[in-house]
């Protein structure tokens, strides 16, 4: 995440009374997108409601209903929604604020739950995420989505062909199914990470280039903000389960246990994979390193091999009246022959050192 970027959005917010809605994600033309899953055990009616005045109906529904809304910019549709269903303002002001941290809260009426949604992109690395708020009442639960698509899919073919225990259970099981699918997604991310990762350390070992560096600085900071978005899960999966919330009944409290479990794992494993970029990082600068270093071995070893050669042919190079050796038929030859011997002796000289 750019950080001047959220030094903007949070810039925005400067004056402005509490509870007052400002949305402070990316800027949309599309409309807000509507859908409704209406359901109890034995029937479900799915619809996409064109105003948000026709979700008024379920909030006394005798079924439970799913309510979600795909697009959080349109901050009358969210006031309205908030007014018909109680939802405090602050409240509001968190689900548009989109880099609002992970939490939970109890209202009473209702259950608030914050959280990030994660997607890995086609390069493998780079991770797209979006927030995603669900409202938990009795019966009915509201989500909250910045843009159209999300991993519920699952859940709503289960809804709607009655398999499981969603449309046997209440709406504290729906809330649960939702947080499930968001953190079983976060494994899917994160074992592609690791799989870059891997195809990354023999790129580094053999071919420690620029480019190398600087995706290794990317990994880095895709993993910053995975630790940022998981690491509240924790606490999240920990308060549901243990909240005295009249919300959650006793039955649904062992899936929530589940969802602790789940989380956990992931935060290790999301601290293994930045071990291992830390990791990469070191091994690049040694490899750099110690090919830096065979590049001077080399170098100096060319240059000690010249320096009793440039000598002697320093020497030969005077222009001296009286030298001997020059008036000698053989002395071109000889200097030669000097000069191979010296060659060839300090390259074997070398070899026994295994300097090459």
């Amino acid at each position: 995440m750019n950080s001047k970027l959220f030094n903007r959005k949070a810039s925005r917010r400067k004056g402005l009374l509490p509870g007052t809605l400002l949305y402070t994600g990316e800027q949309k033309l599309e409309d807000v997108r509507i859908s409704v899953l209406d359901f109890n055990e034995k029937q479900c009616k799915e619809s996409e409601p064109a105003s948000v005045e026709e979700c008024f109906a379920y909030r006394d529904s005798a079924a439970l209903s799913w309510i979600n809304f795909d697009g959080v910019h349109r901050v009358d549709l969210i006031e309205k929604i908030g007014e018909h269903f109680n939802i405090h303002p602050l409240i509001l002001e968190d689900i548009v604020n989109t880099d609002q941290r992970p939490k939970i809260e109890d209202m009473g009426d209702y259950l608030v739950i914050i959280l990030k949604m994660i997607y890995s992109s086609s390069t493998g690395y780079e991770i797209d995420a979006e927030q995603v708020s669900i409202i938990v009442g009795d019966s009915y639960v509201i989500t909250f989505q910045e843009k159209i698509g999300d991993v519920f899919d699952g859940i709503r073919d289960r809804i709607r062909n009655n398999k499981g225990r969603i449309r046997k259970m209440k709406s504290d099981f729906l809330a649960y199914a939702l947080i499930d699918a968001i953190v079983d997604n976060y494994f899917v991310v994160i074992e592609k990470l690791g799989e870059e990762l891997e195809n990354m350390e023999d790129e580094v070992i053999e071919n420690p280039t620029t480019a190398a560096l600087q995706k290794l600085q990317k990994m880095k900071r895709q993993l910053l903000f995975l630790r940022k978005a998981t690491w509240p899960m924790r606490e999240i999966s920990n308060h549901f389960d243990r909240s005295e919330s009249v919300l959650i009944h006793k039955n649904t409290r062992m899936y929530l246990r589940d969802i602790y479990d789940h989380t956990v794992q992931v935060i290790d494993m999301m601290e293994t994979l930045r071990d291992m970029n830390t990791g990469l990082f070191d091994m690049y600068l040694s490899t750099l390193s110690n090919k830096m270093n065979e590049v001077m071995k080399t170098l100096t070893i060319i240059a000690t091999i010249f320096i009793p050669l440039t000598f002697i042919a320093g020497i030969y190079g005077m222009n001296f009246q009286y030298m001997p050796e020059l008036s000698w038929r053989y002395g071109y030859l000889g200097i030669w022959g000097v000069i191979g011997t010296i060659f060839i002796g300090m390259i074997v000289y070398f070899r026994k050192k295994k300097w090459i």
